[in-house]
Formats: C-alpha cells, structure tokens, sequence
C-alpha cells in the first residue's frame, strides 16, 4: 500500500467542560463529555521512500509545523522507520474553535501511517504517542463518545443518543492560556459523576423535549469577557434554539436542536443568518470515529 486517500478526520463537541482542580504542576483538571460530530477535515496519505515528510494545504494554509507534521516526525522518531509521507489537508474545521480540529487531523495522520508504513502498532501504543501531541489525540484515535477526566488523558466510551447541533464559528480568535489565566475562571467547579449525566441525557431524550444540557463550560464566562464575539455568537443560537454553549477551550459555540435522528415529521432546522467572516454548519453527531478499529485494542 502507498497511499490512502480521502481519510476523514472529525471534529468534535464539548456537551459540557467543568473545571474540577489544578495539579501542582499548573495542569486543570477537568471532566467532560466529547461527542464527535460530522463536521470534518479530509486528509490524503502518501507514503514516500526517501523519508521526508511534506505537508500541502488543499485548502486554508496551515501553520509550517502543524499538529500533523509533528505527529508524523514523533512516530517515525519512536518506530526508527526510515520512510516518510506526502499529508495533504482538506481543512474545513475552522482553526481556533475548540472543536479538535488540529489534533483530529494528528490522530487521522498517526493512523494512516501506522498502516502506510506497515507498523502495525497496537492502539493503547498509539494512545501513549498521541498523549505526546496533546491531551485531545488520544479521544480521536481511540474512536468513541467519551467521558473525558483528568487533564483530557483518562476516556471511559460512552454511547450517547444521536443528535443533531447548530455549530457556530465567529471570526476572532482567543489564545487559550488567555483563559486558562483569566480571574473569572472557577477551578473548583464540584465534581459529577458518569451515571448522572448518562440519566441527564436518557431524560432529555426519552421526554423528547428540548433542554439546556447537563452542566456548563467553565471557560465561557472568561472567554465572552475578552471576546464579545462569544457572547454574540450564543444569543443568535439561543434566539434561534432556545440555548447555547460554548465548545471547549476556543470559540465555537453550538445549540441542541430539537431534531432527534429518526425522528419523523420534524423540519430541518437551519442556522440563522451569520455575520461576515463567520462559519457555521448544522451537524449530527457521530457514533464513533470513521476510522475506529484502524488500530487493534
């Protein structure tokens, strides 16, 4: 085999981000749950012989030593393989959105290279490498809606109704350590456990009725106090859906709409119109990751 194409690489959505304490070594700790949803990037892997490896934008230009050139070079460090790789990015996932897009793209390249290079690594060898990159890779290659703890490292799968969100990207940008530092950050958010968001969920879906959504982001408020562009971006969706949050750690913010897959008679329901420069997208959630089982447990 020498070259894999149209690899898809999903984003995906914090339903909640609670930030529950701090390590002595400044690292939050944090719990939250990730589903994947089908907004997504689309790579091409070709494997070269010479050992060099090349990335080449499709679409928008990607930083010179993104998440995917350094997944590659730590991989081929690690294995001491002498092959490298032409990786080219359809990039469609907006940058800086708290939506995973960049270590998306590293979990997608690190599994496509494992087969392309014949290396055959196990997945809990890929998971170790991919917590290198950072704390996000090792959900995408492991595949799974997940109950995220610690500092993003300890996933328990999780299987969650399919759902359907009103994805919104504004056009600014904020540097996460910005809100990590911020004093309107709360790092003793209480502690929740599995079962009782799982019941959450099971009780918005069997009543088939529109809700809020288990818990919060912490990061929301500091984010929305440096960029009105947050605040702005989840009173269109609560104007038009009757709620909002913010994703992660960017500035992507999504609602809940009240369309529940396989749900008969209900009408698409469509994003309000956007300011310039914004990228919005109405998503379903995925089951589990397009490449899962690319790498044996």
């Amino acid at each position: 085999m020498k070259a894999i194409y149209e690899l898809v690489a999903p984003a995906k959505l914090n339903l909640f981000l609670h930030v529950v304490g701090r390590r002595p070594d400044g690292y939050h700790l944090l719990q939250s749950a990730f589903v994947l949803i089908d907004w997504c990037d689309l790579l091409h892997v070709e494997r070269r012989d010479d050992g060099q490896l090349r990335r080449h934008d499709l679409g928008a230009r990607l930083p010179d030593d993104d998440l995917c050139l350094r997944a590659a070079r730590l991989l081929q460090m690690e294995s001491g393989i002498r092959l490298g790789a032409d990786i080219s990015i359809d990039k469609q996932i907006p940058w800086g959105a708290g939506m995973g897009g960049g270590s998306s793209d590293a979990a997608t390249t690190l599994l496509a290279l494992n087969r392309l290079w014949g290396l055959n690594w196990p997945l809990p060898r890929l998971l170790a490498l991919g917590l290198k990159l950072g704390a996000d890779v090792p959900f995408f290659l492991a595949g799974r809606n997940a109950w995220v703890e610690g500092i993003g490292e300890k996933l328990t799968p999780i299987d969650l109704p399919p759902q359907r969100f009103a994805v919104v990207k504004p056009a600014a940008s904020i540097a996460t350590q910005a809100i990590f530092q911020s004093p309107l950050l709360v790092r003793d958010t209480e502690a929740v456990i599995l079962a009782g968001f799982l019941a959450d969920v099971d009780s918005a879906v069997s009543i088939d009725k529109l809700v809020q959504g288990f818990g919060r982001n912490d990061l929301q408020p500091a984010a929305q106090a440096s960029c009105d562009e947050v605040a702005q971006a989840a009173r269109l969706l609560e104007a038009r859906f009757g709620n909002s949050r913010m994703t992660g750690s960017g500035i992507a913010v999504f609602a809940r709409t009240q369309e529940i897959d396989g749900t008969e008679g209900q009408p698409m329901a469509t994003l309000p119109e956007l300011p310039a420069g914004w990228a919005g997208r109405m998503c379903r959630s995925l089951q589990q990751h397009p490449l899962a089982g690319w790498a044996a447990g």
